[in-house]
């Protein structure tokens, strides 16, 4: 008996460990904290091009959009004070680019940065810079850097509004002072107060819009006992932040939230599906695409709708099958940017369509499409972008075409 004990103990640490990601993560503690397993340094996880990242991978990061380069889906975040970073590191930026299948979400739902104001408070996850990027940083005073200065690519960015509805969590106002501008609530889920349960004095602002309804009102419909969602800004500059916006009710929750989902699909039906290609069959011509994720799921409905003679239809010959599913594929850069996706695009029937599981970054949507021509671009892990033919596709601005500011 004595001698089953000690193998049973050390048969159930090989099973923990077992479970334990091969990386490293926000439960170890600070991103600059030095973190060991068996005797070695435990490393934050590298993404690697072709493949998606595992759950719970990505570092998380918050602060105040301070920047942005939308054509190039680079940003600024000035990053929120925490316990961890030293005094003279307080508030300084980071510098980070979205990865291709990093998404962005504004009101709950999908956006591209164009769509958020400068000055919203967000939440991310991100990772570390790739091996031997050169991108210079922002200046700062002295050359001061914050603590999470590495974590330059994203995964994921969010206003304050989709995280806390994503987690079924709202601000449930205690207090409303009128007078010196203060609106005091707790963050609640599921009727219980989250973490500490402490409340939060917000600031208001002459500028903070109110939405009730299918309209917006003023401050005095603010009152005691309300469940709301907030966006803020100067988010731990001068205690837990100002408001800019908040919703009152479910409708003016779900109002803003179509309204964003609307702008979404119109700007996919221009841009077309981001993704990249799985595989390339240079025998029967046909591509394998793995869409990302961050889409509204309804617009992969369109994938599978009928037009046989499309607008601005690009192949040199016929399809196989006019009356079947077909789209094009443009070659793009990481940024997601196309080239001239009005001419430089290739495809054909779509042979076959696939709905796997979701994992990380990826739709879990495939899709296989014969191509009357193979571009150089059509080659496994190559960013793309993909056109079904009941979008029509029109000539971008120049600006967003990568030769155009050429």
């Amino acid at each position: 008996m004595r001698l089953f004990i000690p193998i049973l103990l050390s048969f159930a640490g090989m099973l923990v460990a077992a479970d334990m990601p091969a990386f490293r993560t926000d439960a170890e503690g600070p991103a600059a904290l030095k973190v060991e397993r068996d005797g070695k340094p435990l490393k934050w996880f590298q993404p690697v091009d072709g493949e998606f990242p595992p759950d719970g991978s990505a570092h998380a990061i918050s602060g105040e959009l301070i920047r942005v380069d939308h054509l190039e889906r680079r940003f600024k975040l000035r990053v929120d004070r925490n316990d961890s970073q030293d005094a003279s590191l307080l508030d300084l930026p980071l510098d980070a680019t979205l990865l291709p299948y990093g998404s962005i979400w504004y009101h709950g739902a999908p956006a591209t940065l164009q769509d958020i104001p400068l000055g919203t408070h967000l939440h991310g996850l991100f990772f570390l810079a790739k091996p031997g990027d050169k991108t210079p940083l922002s200046e700062t005073p002295y050359g001061r850097k914050t603590p999470d200065w590495e974590f330059r690519r994203c995964f994921r960015i969010e206003d304050d509004f989709t995280f806390h509805e994503r987690q079924k969590q709202l601000w449930k106002i205690e207090s409303v002072d009128l007078k010196t501008a203060k609106l005091t609530a707790t963050l609640m889920a599921d009727g219980k107060a989250v973490g500490k349960g402490k409340p939060a004095i917000f600031d208001l602002l002459s500028s903070t819009r109110v939405f009730q309804g299918n309209s917006f009102t003023d401050l005095k419909a603010l009152q005691p006992g309300q469940n709301v969602l907030l966006n803020l800004t100067w988010a731990t500059l001068y205690g837990p932040g100002r408001i800019t916006r908040v919703w009152i009710d479910e409708t003016s929750r779900a109002l803003a939230t179509q309204a964003q989902l609307e702008t979404h699909r119109d700007y996919l039906r221009v841009h077309g599906f981001p993704g990249w290609i799985q595989a390339v069959d240079d025998r029967t011509q046909a591509v394998t695409l793995a869409l990302f994720g961050g889409i509204d799921v309804k617009l992969f409905d369109e994938l599978s709708l009928i037009d046989e003679k499309p607008f601005g239809w690009p192949l040199s010959k016929p399809e196989d099958n006019p009356k079947a599913p077909k789209g094009t594929i443009a070659v793009a850069r990481d940024s997601l940017m196309t080239y001239d996706p009005t001419n430089d695009r290739k495809g054909g029937n779509i042979l076959d369509i696939k709905k796997g599981p979701l994992e990380p970054g990826s739709s879990g949507v495939q899709v296989k499409v014969k191509c009357d021509m193979l571009l150089e671009g059509y080659r496994p892990r190559r960013v793309v972008r993909f056109y079904p033919a009941t979008w029509k596709v029109i000539t971008l601005p120049l600006e967003e075409q990568f030769d155009g500011p050429e």
